[in-house]
C-alpha cells in the first residue's frame, strides 16, 4: 500500500466529511496525533482503513486511491485537487471563465470579503460558516503557492459564455452581496479577463489559453500528468462558490478509459479554438460592451 497516498486521501475525505479530526479519532480509538501521523503517511493497518471507510461514509478501495473518488462538498474536492497540484507536471483545464492558479490577490480578496459579509448575514450559523470559509480560502491560497513554486504546463480551454456571465455578475457570482460589493467584484471580474487578454497575447512559456468555438462544455473536467501517471477530475464546484453548498458531485479517478476519453475530446476543443491575439481581441471586445 502507498501509505502517503493513502494519507492524502483520508484528509480530503475527513475534510469531505465535515467532522472534526478530534471526532474521527475519538470514534475510532486513538489520539488526534495518530491520526494526523496517518494523513501524513504513516504506515496503518488494513483494518483501520476499513474503519475509517466506515466512518468517512466511503468505499474502503476509495480511501486506498483504488477506483473512482467522489466529493459533494468543494473543501475536500479542493484539498484534493491541491494534493494532485504538488506532483503534476501538466494540467488541462476545460472549462469556466478563468485558470484559478493565475489570478490576482484581489480575485481572492474579493472572495474573502464576500463571505466574510455572508457570514455576518442573519440566519448564518457564524462561526460553522467561517471555519468552512477558512478552510476553503486555505487551500486555495496553498494551491496557488505550489503553481507558484513549481510552475507546470497549463493549458486552459475557456467558455465564451461563462466569461460572459462573468463579467455581468463579477466574483462570486451565486451570492447576495451588497451593492458596493457587488460592483467591487464586477471590477475584479474585469481585471481577471484582461490579464487573461493579456497572457494570451504575450503566450507566456507553459502557459496557453483558448477560447471556446462553441460558447459551453456539456461538462467541466481537468487532466492531471506526471511522468508515469494522469487523474481525471470532473468538477461541478468553483473557487469563489460558497464553500459548504453541495450544488453537485465532483469526481476524480485514474482509470486510462476514462482520461483517453476525455483526452480526445480536450484535443478537438483545443484544435478548434481560438487563440493567441485574435482571442484577446474575442476578449477585449466583451470587456467594451461592459464598460
Amino acid at each position: 500500500m502507498r501509505f502517503a497516498e493513502i494519507g492524502q486521501q483520508l484528509r480530503a475525505y475527513r475534510l469531505e466529511s465535515g467532522l472534526r479530526a478530534e471526532e474521527i479519532a475519538a470514534r475510532l480509538g486513538v489520539s488526534r496525533a495518530a491520526l494526523y501521523r496517518y494523513e501524513k503517511g504513516e504506515v496503518i493497518k488494513l483494518d483501520t482503513v476499513k474503519r475509517l471507510a466506515e466512518l468517512l461514509k466511503v468505499s474502503p478501495l476509495s480511501l486506498l486511491g483504488i477506483g473512482v473518488e467522489y466529493y459533494s462538498r468543494s473543501v475536500g474536492y479542493f484539498e484534493r485537487i491541491r494534493q494532485i497540484e504538488e506532483s503534476a507536471d501538466q494540467v488541462l483545464q476545460a472549462y469556466g471563465a478563468c485558470l484559478y492558479l493565475t489570478t490576482s490577490d484581489a480575485f481572492d480578496a474579493a472572495i474573502a470579503d464576500g463571505l466574510s459579509e455572508i457570514a455576518n448575514q442573519p440566519g448564518t450559523d457564524t462561526a460553522a460558516f467561517r471555519t468552512n470559509a477558512d478552510q476553503v480560502l486555505g487551500i486555495l491560497a496553498a494551491r496557488k503557492r505550489i503553481y507558484a513554486q513549481r510552475r507546470p504546463g497549463i493549458i486552459a480551454i475557456l467558455s465564451p459564455q461563462a466569461i460572459q456571465s462573468f463579467l455581468s455578475l463579477g466574483v462570486l457570482a451565486s451570492l447576495k452581496l451588497s451593492d458596493a460589493l457587488r460592483a467591487r467584484c464586477r471590477r475584479v471580474a474585469m481585471a481577471e479577463v484582461q490579464n487573461i487578454a493579456e497572457l494570451m497575447e504575450t503566450e507566456p512559456m507553459g502557459l496557453q489559453f483558448g477560447l471556446l468555438a462553441s460558447n459551453e462544455t456539456a461538462s467541466g473536467f481537468s487532466i492531471f500528468r506526471t511522468r508515469d501517471r494522469a487523474t481525471l477530475a470532473a468538477n461541478p464546484f468553483h473557487a469563489d462558490g460558497l464553500p459548504s453548498a453541495q450544488t453537485g458531485v465532483a469526481m476524480i479517478t485514474g482509470a486510462d478509459e476514462a482520461i483517453a476519453a476525455h483526452q480526445r475530446v480536450a484535443e478537438a476543443m483545443w484544435r478548434d479554438a481560438v487563440k493567441g491575439p485574435a482571442a484577446a481581441a474575442r476578449l477585449r471586445e466583451m470587456l467594451t460592451s461592459r464598460a
